[in-house]
């Protein structure tokens, strides 16, 4: 017997009640709940199989065979390539380069005999293959389908057996198992279960394509980003010219892995320099423009931090592009209380260069100089570069892999490295000279 009820659920956030409300309780989102139906079987609940459990010590451990997209910096960030079996989740702004990205690498891991399948959910057969002749991605071992029904395309791929699939999007699929809009949390995690569950029985590469809310999280409960293996975010806006991917979850390989796209006409073009790249325009004669190494996943990332202090005429403002504006306000108090500088009548606006989001603490020491040069109205030396965590009473922290951000900085012709005192026995790199600071005052006093 199957039995059904109806509930109201938050399209945002996943929460559920059997009573409508105008703002949802959890998300505070308004206008979010949808009412949807809920059904289940009596007999299927009842139908049970044995599960003999496995000894963690014994058995023999499986080694993942992965799948080459042919893109390098996509390779990088899944771990040394798609492992069968898995389902890789991509998130980004609309127009941002999803579609664009996962059609390259359909046409590129096609050319390493490769069996591809493109669902092309939002596009027709014709629109997909005029943008795959832009950017040179046609192939022939590459097949499309137009559908958004979820039956026929398990029925294709189970008929078919490609090795790769795309999905674009999961927000546009829906099962006639359920009688919700397509988009809606019980349809876009209902197809996404049974997607996660077909690429497993079928060992199968799956990547799907997911829409993102306003608050830049991808549309649906949060149960799809734990079905899945790997989640993909794309950083910077349309308005940038290069495209960042992020692992923020890999069960395959390390997260926080990034790739570094440049968005052309032709597609996204691999950018092998990165660190080069983001510190190619900096000028040295002008204030609060610092250069901090950050380790972004497994490789050391240089990247210019711009401050600007200017006379505030009212309330004054703290914004931040690319770094978190509650840590910059830290960062101000420590300044103020530890070392006497004044920004309480002062506008403050820091800016990550290139459209980079930076998430380590090792970049604070950079952004406190950044904001002393910018307030004095004082250049710092082009050739320093700064590593180091500010702690609230103004000393300077160790950071982890010293000797791979002095190398990179080595490399790109920096001489001076500002490096905290706790990770001084542990950098010896030729070519750059290291001085050991314990406090921002220390370094404030050896610059200003």
């Amino acid at each position: 017997m199957v039995k059904s009820a109806s509930g109201y659920i938050c399209q945002v956030c996943g929460f559920s009640s059997f009573n409508w409300f105008g703002r949802c309780p959890q998300c505070q989102e308004w206008g979010a709940l949808v009412e949807e139906e809920i059904s289940f079987s009596e007999a299927a609940m009842e139908k049970t199989r044995d599960i003999i459990p496995q000894s963690l010590k014994g058995g023999e451990t499986e080694e993942y065979k992965r799948i080459t997209t042919g893109i390098r910096e996509l390779d990088r960030t899944l771990g040394g390539g798609a492992v069968k079996g898995s389902v890789v989740l991509l998130g980004g702004d609309p127009g941002i380069g999803k579609s664009t990205l996962l059609l390259q690498t359909a046409g590129l891991a096609s050319q390493k005999n490769v069996k591809c399948l493109y669902i092309c959910g939002e596009e027709s057969i014709a629109q997909t293959r005029l943008r795959a002749e832009r950017i040179n991605a046609l192939s022939d071992r590459v097949e499309l389908i137009s559908e958004t029904s979820l039956e026929p395309i398990i029925k294709c791929i189970t008929k078919h057996r490609p090795q790769l699939v795309v999905v674009d999007s999961i927000q546009v699929l829906y099962s006639n198992a359920l009688t919700s809009a397509p988009g809606t949390v019980g349809q876009v995690r209902y197809c996404s279960s049974q997607l996660v569950r077909l690429a497993k029985v079928n060992n199968i590469v799956f990547f799907i394509v997911g829409h993102i809310t306003k608050s830049g999280m991808i549309a649906g409960p949060k149960v799809v980003e734990h079905l899945v293996d790997t989640v993909l975010y794309f950083e910077g806006g349309r308005q940038h010219a290069y495209r960042i991917v992020r692992a923020v979850k890999n069960r395959f390989g390390s997260t926080d892995e990034i790739a570094i796209f440049n968005m052309t006409e032709k597609g996204l073009l691999e950018i092998e320099n990165p660190s080069e790249l983001f510190i190619s325009e900096r000028r040295s004669d002008i204030s609060g423009s610092v250069v901090v190494s950050c380790m972004e996943g497994s490789r050391p990332i240089l990247i210019e931090i711009q401050a600007l202090v200017s006379p505030s005429y009212g309330v004054p403002k703290r914004r931040a592009t690319g770094f978190d504006v509650n840590r910059l306000m830290l960062l101000i108090a420590v300044l103020e209380k530890r070392c006497g500088f004044l920004f309480n009548s002062q506008d403050v606006f820091i800016n990550i260069a290139g459209g980079v989001k930076i998430n380590e603490t090792a970049a604070d020491l950079a952004v406190c100089l950044a904001l002393v040069s910018a307030l004095k109205d004082i250049p710092i030396r082009q050739e320093s570069i700064f590593i180091g965590e500010v702690g609230l009473g103004g000393e300077v922290r160790s950071v982890t892999n010293p000797k791979r951000r002095l190398s990179e900085s080595v490399r790109l012709g920096f001489t001076t490295a500002f490096v905290p005192a706790g990770n001084s026995n542990d950098v010896s790199i030729k070519g750059i000279e290291t001085v050991k600071v314990k406090s921002i005052q220390d370094v404030i006093d050896k610059l200003f």
